[in-house]
């Protein structure tokens, strides 16, 4: 991973179960919520990127955690950003209705981590992250809301767990 010395955004990845297919009835009024709202996310202060399927509008049709599952993945510029974006927009309409949509959590569902400007995560990438915080709990690698870590607290752990270099003794 590159450094964080020219600044860090913060990734996001959340993940739902499906209870129908998205092209199911039951479904419509959830992809008829899509446009809408990944249109406030893309005009949202603060807002990096969020990663869509070649040729679509989103990410609905990517299935790299199972077939009822749908990502969602996206980079913000802070916390706070991002934050404000999923309870004080129109998304908070989504997360007010998800059971009607999605399967109840039964582990996290949601991690953030720090990347460094400019780093465009990968699903592969943030599903290793949304696992680390399901196998170890919240850390500077992997957290959520309620448990957060700063960006120099992630860059410090980082540091900490890069290897040594080569031909160090205590690498032995």
């Amino acid at each position: 991973m590159t450094s964080f010395a020219h600044g860090a955004h913060l990734a996001q990845l959340n993940v739902a179960r499906l209870l129908e297919p998205l092209d199911d009835p039951r479904t419509a009024s959830f992809v008829e919520l899509l446009d809408p709202v990944n249109a406030a996310a893309d005009g949202a202060p603060g807002f990096v990127w969020r990663l869509v399927e070649e040729g679509a509008a989103d990410a609905t049709g990517l299935r790299p955690a199972g077939e009822d599952v749908i990502i969602n993945l996206s980079v913000w510029e802070s916390q706070e950003a991002l934050w404000d974006f999923t309870y004080r927009s129109g998304h908070l309409e989504v997360i007010r209705r998800r059971r009607e949509w999605f399967e109840r959590h039964v582990e996290a569902h949601l991690v953030l981590w720090w990347v460094p400007a400019g780093h465009l995560p990968t699903a592969d990438e943030a599903l290793e992250r949304l696992a680390d915080l399901q196998a170890q709990g919240p850390s500077p690698r992997a957290f959520t809301f309620a448990s957060t870590y700063t960006a120099a607290e992630a860059a410090q752990h980082l540091q900490a767990a890069a290897p040594a270099p080569a031909g160090d003794a205590a690498a032995v």
